[in-house]
């Protein structure tokens, strides 16, 4: 929790300054009990108009004076809870940013979107609270006792045996509260991830007929938030009957025992109006104490979870040796006895992978599903971590490189291609800061996607769907090709890039990108896409099984061979 309200640091002078003006409406609110019972002994009593009108016009003037004290710290605690708020969700936006791969794994989605919201804001609303009337509460109870000894002991003393009962009940009420709201947050989470996965596969839901298997999966996740939730506020609402029952009991006393004394003349009536009052505004304090610590506990909740975002010790960062100013100057890639494994899982992706490409070269990588090709295109960029073996770019380990410099000599397009909502030009130029005009179009006639663009109603300013609903997946991906080819990268890789495109336009597409100086790795499941690169590497179960020419591997690899003749449907003949 540290971590989180360490960001209250900046704001200390308004926080300050909210609390002065906290005090000063206190000291009214202890004051004006106290006042009016010098107004019933000294004037009520003696039948005196001047004091009377002399401690009302002080009451009135201290009351004015707290109204605006009020509205001062009003102002105050909200700036400080919106500023708080809004470098909250700066860092955390920018700690997510430096995620890698493995980091992200640790959190769905979901999780992430709900401590940007809900925990957030959790947080704000306390905060203001805090600043506002959650601090003044425990010191009205404080001051109230205090002010009532002073009046007078005797009658005071019922407080000795009252607020400490009430304090420990509330301490432990806030601790079982706390590990209640974190289930429920978790289960807000839960929500959120059947939301988000429902209207992310929205299409599919309705082309299988699934609405109500998605239905009961919803039904399911919300009805678990509100048992937990209803449990939750059933257990904090519980303890304000009792807490008002222990405050009622002390006031009843002090009737009681009040008029005792003033019957027997050992103390006055306006005393006993004053302890009273105190006596009321303590339970008044005291009855706040269900929503203070309703507010509590849920921002303690909300502090932790956003503490384990902000505390994750992020796995990929620059090696000390990594120069800044080092770019990749010609594309070599080299693999040296490769393995990896993804974090959690004891059984290699890939195990002793072993191959160099050259620069300019053109390299395509096949094999079955799970072979680990994406696994090995992941590692380039450094989207994970290498587990043993090297990689070395340009005759250098790839630690030589900052992530910076190496990621902007890379041009990635992901198997499942992803755009942005906003225009076509901003997503191709997504891919290049400050690109221009004629940049962009030259990356989209690159990628055989310009014609199809000057198609659309606004052309290159068209609007574009969220994740491009309005585009097709060919579209799609050729838009996508055009985001990577606009940085004129070093090194480009192509995981499975092409599959929605027809022969023709892929070929265009290969041979334009054959213009560019750079290392292109292609993952592909055709053969025809295979055989117009340099050299083919065939994968399977993680290791490599052969690289070379596409002749080379009719004559090296029975598995490429049936690939071959499953695709072009006929039986090769027998290599010699």
């Amino acid at each position: 929790m540290k971590n989180v309200f360490s960001f209250l640091k900046p704001y200390k002078i308004p926080i300050s300054v909210a609390y002065s003006l906290t005090i000063i409406e206190l000291m009214v609110e202890l004051l004006l009990p106290f006042f009016l019972g010098k107004m019933i002994n000294d004037g009520v009593m003696n039948k005196d108009m001047d004091t009377i009108m002399m401690w009302g016009f002080i009451m009135i003037g201290l009351a004015f004076t707290a109204f605006i004290a009020g509205i001062l710290n009003s102002f105050f605690a909200s700036h400080t809870s919106l500023g708080f708020a809004y470098d909250v969700r700066e860092k955390l936006f920018h700690k997510i940013q430096s995620f890698s791969f493995a980091n992200l794994n640790q959190y769905p989605t979901s999780g992430l979107v709900t401590r940007f919201t809900n925990d957030v804001r959790q947080l704000q609303n306390t905060i203001f609270m805090a600043l506002r009337i959650m601090t003044k509460a425990p010191l009205i109870v404080i001051g109230g006792v205090v002010m009532a000894f002073i009046v007078n002991a005797r009658l005071a003393l019922i407080f000795l045996i009252s607020v400490p009962l009430l304090v420990v009940f509330i301490l432990w009420v806030l601790k079982v509260a706390s590990r209640m709201f974190d289930k429920v947050q978790s289960r807000v989470d839960n929500v959120n991830r059947v939301m988000q996965e429902n209207l992310a596969g929205m299409r599919l839901i309705k082309a299988f007929l699934r609405r109500d298997h998605e239905e009961e999966r919803f039904t399911k996740a919300n009805s678990d938030l509100a048992t937990m939730t209803r449990s939750t506020f059933r257990f904090i609402e519980a303890s304000m009957p009792i807490l008002l029952f222990v405050m009622n009991l002390s006031l009843i006393f002090i009737l009681w025992y009040g008029n005792s004394l003033a019957v027997s003349g050992q103390t006055s009536v306006g005393d006993v109006v004053a302890i009273v009052n105190y006596a009321l505004r303590v339970a008044m304090a005291i009855s706040m104490f269900t929503f203070i610590i309703l507010a509590f506990s849920r921002a303690k909740a909300s502090a932790e979870r956003l503490n384990q975002v902000l505390s994750v010790n992020v796995d990929l960062v620059d090696h000390q040796d990594a120069r800044d100013e080092a770019a990749v100057p010609s594309g070599k890639i080299e693999f040296d006895n490769v393995s990896f494994n993804y974090p959690n899982q004891k059984d290699p992706v890939l195990e002793d992978i072993s191959f160099q490409v050259n620069p300019g070269e053109k390299l395509a990588i096949i094999g079955a599903t799970g072979s680990g090709k994406t696994s090995l295109f992941q590692l380039i960029p450094r989207l994970y971590n290498v587990k043993n073996g090297n990689i070395y770019i340009d005759d250098d380990p790839i630690t030589f490189y900052t992530l910076e410099q190496l990621r902007l000599s890379i041009g990635y397009v992901p198997q499942n291609p992803l755009l942005f909502t906003g225009s076509v030009t901003d997503n191709i130029a997504w891919g290049k800061e400050h690109a221009s005009q004629e940049e962009i179009f030259q990356a989209a006639r690159d990628a055989q996607i310009h014609d199809t663009i000057m198609d659309l109603p606004d052309q290159y300013d068209t609007k574009i769907g969220q994740k491009g609903v309005n585009l097709s997946g060919g579209q799609k991906q050729r838009i996508s090709i055009a985001r990577a080819l606009i940085r004129r990268p070093k090194i480009l890789m192509l995981d499975d890039s092409t599959s929605a495109l027809d022969l023709a336009t892929e070929s265009k597409l290969l041979d334009a990108i054959q213009h560019d100086d750079c290392t292109t790795l292609i993952i592909t499941q055709k053969i025809s896409t295979a055989m117009s690169a340099d050299r083919i590497l065939l994968m399977d179960y993680g290791e490599v099984l052969a690289l070379g020419t596409h002749d080379e591997l009719l004559m090296q690899s029975s598995l490429y061979r049936r690939i071959v003749e499953s695709q072009f449907g006929k039986e090769l003949p027998d290599a010699t």
